[in-house]
């Protein structure tokens, strides 16, 4: 099945040919209705979802050359998902999470599966993960889940609308990122787009999109954890996209992050708890990020803090270990003297924190007994009229 471009007169009278696995119908500027979502719904279109892909680009970038936002829509190229009726007033307060939605046919591509731990892990993960790369660089990196990416036409209108699992944001202190939403012909598109493959298939029909608003990197995870309604053909893995000369090429490591490998990434993106090698790894990434902007860890308030407490800890560590072998050492001269120091001598000596080394040095030089010692320390010098 192929994807059907409008034919000039439907684009003329701005009518649509939305595709569902061979239901089709006409809308012009209303919800997708009747026998097509009825038919999506059933599952009519189930056996063209599962159907694997054989490569990463096998239907979007060979078989659809054009704009995306102008391509039929077919379920088809949304494996895992169903078609839902949301029209433009509604989608403006819908909380719900959608792959797609187009203002044309006023429908929404949801996925089919609820929401698991197994897909939220590594959008999840990856923010905690780029925190700390953050505070090895020195600046911040911010995250913000599955925000709204979106396409408005001339008139402020949404006419395009996804969401991703996770999107990234290297530099955020350069733009303004705080709108309620992504305005993707903004120049605030992140850095990094997230999509977890967890039940669906980004590659035939997002991927293309994405590749056509000009996003510079996307990651695809396909995790570990397996859904029951994934291809078998489909293994575990993360595949990085880096958009050159406008077309997304596949790349062993990030752009964004230098020397941040697609099997590094995948699996800190699903190991139970965070590895010492992944933590070298993100040391090493953000290093590398800091060095180039001549930024380090102690440009980050937190570690800086942290580091400083360290240093004051490890200063006070080093004087009581002084301090305790200089203790020993009084206790030997009392020893070499032939004189017997009890067990308990050097913690009684511990306590008397006042009194520098010299003293304690000249009164056993200077005692004959253990308790001459210990008065010659204590004794108050005399009170002046």
């Amino acid at each position: 099945m192929k994807l059907r471009r409008p034919d000039e007169s439907s684009a003329s009278s701005h009518r649509v040919d939305v595709s569902w696995n061979g239901l089709s119908e006409s809308a012009v500027g209303r919800p997708l209705a009747g026998e097509a979502v009825a038919g999506a719904e059933r599952g009519d279109s189930f056996e063209a979802m599962a159907e694997p892909v054989q490569t990463a680009f096998s239907r979007t970038r060979f078989e659809c050359p054009g704009d995306p936002e102008e391509a039929p829509l077919d379920l088809a190229d949304f494996p895992g998902c169903r078609a839902e009726s949301i029209s433009r007033e509604e989608m403006g307060d819908y909380d719900g999470r959608v792959e797609y939605w187009e203002a044309r046919t006023e429908t929404a591509v949801i996925v089919r599966e609820p929401t698991t731990r197994f897909h939220e892990q590594p959008s999840q993960r990856l923010a905690r993960l780029a925190e700390r790369i953050a505070a090895s660089r020195g600046s911040p990196i911010e995250t913000f889940g599955t925000t709204d990416l979106v396409r408005y036409d001339s008139g402020g209108e949404r006419k395009v609308l996804m969401q991703a699992d996770q999107i990234l944001y290297l530099h955020p202190l350069e733009y303004d990122v705080w709108e309620r939403d992504v305005d993707i012909d903004s120049r605030e598109r992140p850095e990094i787009v997230l999509e977890v493959d967890y039940s669906t298939d980004v590659r035939r029909r997002k991927l293309w999109i994405y590749e056509a608003w000009g996003f510079p990197e996307v990651w695809v995870d396909v995790p570990d954890a397996r859904s029951p309604s994934r291809p078998k053909s489909r293994v575990s893995g993360l595949t990085i996209h880096v958009l050159h000369d406008g077309r997304f090429r596949e790349a062993s490591s990030s752009r964004a992050f230098p020397g941040w490998t697609a099997e590094e990434i995948h699996r800190a993106l699903n190991e139970p708890s965070t590895s010492e090698e992944t933590l070298t790894v993100l040391r090493r990434v953000g290093r590398a990020l800091g060095a180039a902007e001549g930024m380090g860890p102690d440009d980050d308030p937190w570690l800086r803090s942290e580091r400083a407490e360290g240093r004051e800890e490890g200063r006070a560590e080093g004087l009581a270990e002084g301090r305790a072998e200089m203790l020993k050492a009084v206790v030997g001269i009392l020893e070499a003297r032939g004189i017997a120091a009890s067990p308990g001598l050097t913690g009684r000596l511990a306590m008397l924190d006042d009194l520098r080394a010299d003293e304690l040095i000249q009164a056993a030089r200077t005692c004959s007994i253990e308790s001459e010692f210990l008065a010659l320390l204590t004794a108050k010098p005399p009170q002046s009229d």
